[in-house]
């Protein structure tokens, strides 16, 4: 067996399509309130209608993601992620150029409404990485985009908002950015959707196993131009290789790429009926199994009170500080109102440290510690971990000195962003992990999407609420309390889950390699040598030449799509003294026809079963007379040397 490997490439892909998207979401925190205030709307409603402005786009995506999550299982994920960023591209640009408070809040709610991505960006990682051994690593991908984007959105904002420094106070003018004063950061969003859209159009693959194997003209397209950039760069270092006198062609020609080499792409071959698979109505049972059910209200708890914390964390820490000590009782220690009273510009400072911190949590620290302690297991630990942290963090406003006060909360941030940075990766594994099959995952991860942004919305709106009251009552720990007791219940579903076996384990795995089905090719075909050299067989030896045909063709179509598929082949006899067992055989993109074969017989006829695509397919192998022990054949299209090459052409040529 191989040693898995995550699918970087993909990876690499799927991170360039999301890239964009965080970047245009957190590039409105800096300038929102301001842009609120150009609408002509009192100040004392700002707040207001900026947490409206991030609850509606929850609110539609609440609505639309099981639409989207259903229509990724029906239609592929490729094309509902594409479209997703197109909408967003296109309501980033409305929301740059909105000039009115209604206008703003249509164009954020359609923004919510047309995103489903992040349901099915965990669909494709899942299917991507079926393997649990690689789960951590796969699914903290794409968080850690998230964060990166998150550092950079804000920066982008706060630059490029407003450059005119107009007074939004006043009536607009007649300049381009007078007129439209935060349209450039969104401009600059819609570039980076662009790349990604094009990126994804060219280079991202179908994973939904009924439309993976159907033809892609994006990927054609791509393929095309990855070739006419490789064949530009070649002649350009043919060029300078000929100014310095050196050789261009190779001794050897480079091998052709046949149906089973890695170089080949899935576009260039038709689909066949050994890949496709149907495409069959899912049932709401399906979808909605026991633990799903609980993994999803986990889910939801932990949007809810993640959300909300963090929401309430700048309200908290720009509240005035009374340093009088006038709002705090010492005989009823919980009864304070006290806040930091720091400005935006230290906020902003302590939350920019905050995600990258969160970065470095993603990268080093989460992947090891979950292979080795398992994902249940650390999601039940940090489970535990939120309600402690909510009830200690208001009491930092406590602290003699600003300067300890802050200290100290930023070290309660460090410990809030390591629960973050475990938890929904976490959770996301878990639900994963506890779909029935992978032809429900997207719509399971719809569901969630649209579960968590209930959450989304709710938090931050119970936080502000409850802070208000608290606050009017001299009991600031009431919002952070509430949240503590919200996480709390959140965490007794917790152990109850069963960690699933994920869908890339052994037992299930569609079809062996051809380096497990040549090992194995003796014990299945039921052979085995005694002590005076003579072969055992418990499958029956046939010498009809059409059945041998037949077999082989049967081997072609599982392989390669259509009978009689394989490539031409001469026999050759190779001595096993001839070629050193440290090497492995060459691979020539044809099932392996090698065994082990009896001593003292003058020719041998057999049949050998090899599961290929799916099913059992009986094939014979021949050792002509006069051809002892440690001889095989090989298939080639020319006779095969010790180093894989005949004579001047290369396998599969």
């Amino acid at each position: 067996m191989t040693e898995r490997r995550l699918p970087w490439r993909q990876f690499t892909i799927l991170s360039l399509c999301r890239f964009a998207e965080p970047i245009a979401l957190t590039s409105v925190f800096p300038y929102i309130p301001e842009m609120i205030e150009s609408f002509g709307v009192p100040k004392d409603e700002i707040a207001k209608w900026a947490g409206t402005a991030s609850a509606i786009f929850s609110l539609g995506q609440c609505l639309t993601s099981v639409f989207w999550g259903r229509a990724s299982d029906k239609y592929g994920r490729k094309l509902i992620i594409l479209l997703g960023l197109f909408n967003t591209m296109v309501m980033s640009l409305l929301w740059g150029f909105s000039t009115s408070l209604p206008m703003a809040m249509t164009v954020r709610a359609l923004q919510g409404a047309g995103n489903g991505n992040v349901g099915i960006l965990r669909t494709m990682v899942a299917e991507l990485c079926p393997w649990r051994e690689l789960q951590p690593r796969a699914f903290s991908i794409m968080p850690l985009v998230f964060n990166i984007g998150s550092v950079f959105g804000p920066a982008i904002g706060g630059a490029l908002s407003n450059p005119m420094r107009v007074d939004v106070s006043k009536p607009r003018g007649n300049s381009f950015f007078e007129k439209f004063p935060y349209a450039l950061p969104n401009i600059v969003s819609a570039a980076l959707f662009l790349i990604g859209i094009i990126t994804g159009t060219l280079f991202l693959k179908e994973t939904l196993a009924s439309k993976k194997y159907q033809k892609d003209y994006g990927l054609i397209l791509g393929h095309k131009l990855t070739v006419a950039s490789e064949n530009l760069v070649r002649r350009a270092k043919n060029v300078w290789r000929n100014a310095r006198g050196e050789e261009t062609e190779p001794l050897l020609p480079k091998p052709a790429p046949t149906p089973s080499s890695p170089g080949t792409t899935v576009h260039d071959y038709e689909e066949t009926p050994a890949h496709k698979e149907e495409a069959k109505p899912v049932t709401v049972r399906e979808v909605l199994t026991v633990q799903s059910l609980v993994n999803l209200l986990i889910y939801t708890l932990l949007a809810t009170h993640s959300l909300g914390y963090d929401q309430l964390l700048p309200v908290f820490m720009h509240h005035p500080a009374h340093s009088d000590g006038s709002s705090y009782d010492p005989l009823n220690p919980i009864k304070f109102s006290n806040g930091f009273g720091i400005n935006s510009s230290r906020i902003g400072f302590l939350f920019t440290l905050y995600g990258g911190l969160g970065i470095i949590y993603q990268l080093f620290l989460f992947p090891p510690i979950a292979r080795r302690y398992g994902v249940l297991r650390c999601f039940q630990v940090i489970s535990l971990a939120y309600p402690l942290l909510y009830v200690l963090t208001p009491f930092t406003a406590l602290l003699p000195t600003a300067t300890s006060q802050q200290v100290v909360m930023f070290l309660f941030m460090m410990v809030k962003g390591c629960c973050t940075t475990f938890a929904f990766p976490c959770c996301t594994i878990l639900l994963t992990n506890s779909a029935s099959s992978l032809r429900v995952l997207g719509t399971l991860n719809g569901i969630a999407t649209s579960v968590s942004a209930v959450g989304r919305a709710a938090g931050p709106a119970i936080g502000g609420a409850l802070f208000t009251v608290g606050v009017k009552h001299g009991y600031a720990i009431l919002p952070f309390w509430v949240l503590a007791a919200i996480s709390l219940i959140g965490a007794v579903p917790a152990f109850f889950l069963v960690e699933g076996k994920g869908f890339g384990a052994d037992s299930s795995s569609s079809s062996p390699s051809s380096s497990d089905i040549e090992d194995n090719d003796d014990e299945e075909a039921g052979y085995e040598d005694d002590d005076g050299g003579h072969a055992t067989t418990a499958a029956s030896t046939h010498d009809d030449p059409e059945v041998a045909g037949a077999n082989a063709d049967a081997v072609a179509e599982d392989q390669y799509g259509a009978p009689g598929a394989l490539p031409l082949s001469r026999t050759t006899t190779v001595s096993s003294a001839a070629v050193s067992d440290s090497e492995p055989e060459p691979d020539i993109g044809s099932p392996p026809l090698s065994a082990s074969l009896p001593r003292h017989r003058p020719h041998v006829s057999r049949d050998s079963t090899v599961r290929a695509g799916g099913r059992s397919v009986r094939r014979r192998t021949s050792v002509p007379i006069g051809m002892g022990t440690g001889f095989r054949r090989h298939s080639s299209n020319l006779g095969m040397s010790r180093d894989g090459y005949g004579t001047g052409q290369s396998f599969g040529g």
